[in-house]
């Protein structure tokens, strides 16, 4: 054991998980009141974009949907599901006493997205044996905040350790510095990386130009609603009015036309007055479409269909099976795959994946039909001998039967080594038996 191995890093990554004390976020209007920002003028969070809010959601929500599953392959019976491990129990139903898999999943895949990077701790203690050695066991996967970890090189071999790569974790609470080794730290990467393969980067990062203009946009709509949908208007009058009278004019007008509670009113007007609105129709300028526009080319970025951001127009399959099919495939399954490589090369020991263990996340969970949909499939894997009869019933969630164990197929099937027999030894006169 390092030196690394016995920092105190737990209690650091414990204790952002309590309530921390009051501060202030440089995004928060507070702050921005009290250095003299105008929020209106200044970029909002992509969090507050609904598209790219929605997107999130999604994909955090999908990968915290599925359950991870233990499986080794054997070579006498295939892939079969081995008996819970301490380790398996861990990441299928709580990685630490403060959270369970399903939130565990979900804050990971969203920290991945939104920052391009997620890093989750492996708390690892070593057990002794009953006489001599011992083992590492794994006590409690912790989740990092992206903005609290950095990655060292040590490509000077100046640690004089296996390790490569160092996690350096400062807690934003405390201000406590820990560092852990590569493999006890799982790093989750987005699939835009920095040039040297380190560091995901985040979809936001490349999509600044369309946030800004999306955000621009949720802008002018919400200064609508909040005017009323009043456009601005010129007041004609006849004579000269001096500047106290011109901000007395423009005072009263804008008390009765401004605000949601304006909207329909009906003012009088002096006969010296003359309103006349300055508007652009948000029809010519084809705002609605621009708008549709830019939602679905952020939604495509996440690899999210039109359909799943509520864009119906866009939909290109027959059915919620057929989209669903093409989203696990086309979108999930790259992020999957290499959370399970990730998982497979930190969580389990060399020994152990020579025996054939390995962690997968059972997609199966997103691919449900409904139930005559189930009940033809489930009929036909019975009756072609691919699953037996208690096997379909742990499907849909019935007790075992006795006698139901053992594979069904149709008595007329022969092997393909064994076709035409019966008709050589019809034409011979039975001489072959």
């Amino acid at each position: 054991m390092n030196i690394f191995d016995v920092i105190n890093g737990v209690s650091a990554i414990k204790d952002e998980l309590r309530p921390a004390a009051d501060t202030v976020s440089l995004s928060e209007q507070r702050l921005l009141d009290y250095l003299g920002i105008d929020s209106g003028t200044t970029p909002r969070d992509a969090l507050s974009q609904v598209t790219y809010f929605v997107c999130l959601k999604k994909l955090s929500e999908s990968v915290g949907e599925l359950p991870v599953k233990l499986y080794k392959k054997t070579t006498d019976n295939g892939i079969i599901k081995p008996p819970m491990t301490a380790t398996s129990r861990l990441l299928a139903l709580r990685p630490n006493p403060y959270q369970t898999s399903v939130a565990f999943w979900t804050m990971s895949e969203y920290f991945r997205q939104h920052y391009g990077n997620s890093y989750v701790y492996i708390d690892r203690k070593f057990k002794r044996g009953k006489k001599w050695g011992g083992k590492y066991e794994i006590k409690g996967l912790y989740p990092m905040h992206p903005d609290s970890v950095e990655i060292w090189v040590d490509d000077a071999d100046i640690f004089d350790t296996p390790d490569y790569l160092y996690y350096k974790y400062t807690n934003p609470n405390t201000g406590e510095v820990s560092f852990f080794p590569g493999h006890n730290v799982m790093h989750f990467k987005n699939w835009l990386t920095s040039e040297d393969g380190l560091y995901g980067l985040p979809v936001r990062q490349i999509l600044k130009r369309t946030f800004a203009g999306v955000s621009a946009a949720d802008e002018y709509l919400s200064n609508l609603y909040q005017n009323g949908m009043m456009a601005k208007m010129v007041v004609q009058y006849s004579g000269n009015l001096s500047d106290p009278l011109t901000k007395e004019v423009q005072e009263r007008f804008l008390s009765q036309l401004q605000g949601p509670k304006a909207a329909g009113k009906v003012i009088p007007v002096p006969t010296q007055f003359q309103l006349v609105p300055l508007s652009q129709s948000l029809v010519d300028s084809e705002f609605s479409t621009l708008k549709k526009y830019s939602a679905v080319q952020i939604a495509s970025c996440f690899g999210i269909f039109p359909s799943q951001i509520n864009d119906f127009e866009h939909t290109r399959y027959a059915s919620s099976e057929a989209e669903g099919l093409a989203f696990l495939t086309g979108t999930l399954g790259y992020i999957l795959r290499a959370y399970e490589a990730e998982i497979n090369s930190k969580i389990l020991t060399p020994e152990e994946f020579d025996e054939g263990y390995y962690y997968k996340f059972n997609e199966k969970a997103l691919l449900r039909v409904d139930s005559k949909t189930q009940a033809e499939i489930l009929q036909m894997e019975t009756d072609s001998g691919m699953i037996s009869r208690n096997e379909a019933r742990e499907i849909l969630d019935y007790p075992n039967k006795e006698g139901a164990d053992e594979l069904l197929v149709n008595g007329a099937y022969i092997p393909v080594n064994k076709a035409g027999l019966p008709y050589a030894d019809k034409d011979t006169g039975g001489e072959n038996e």
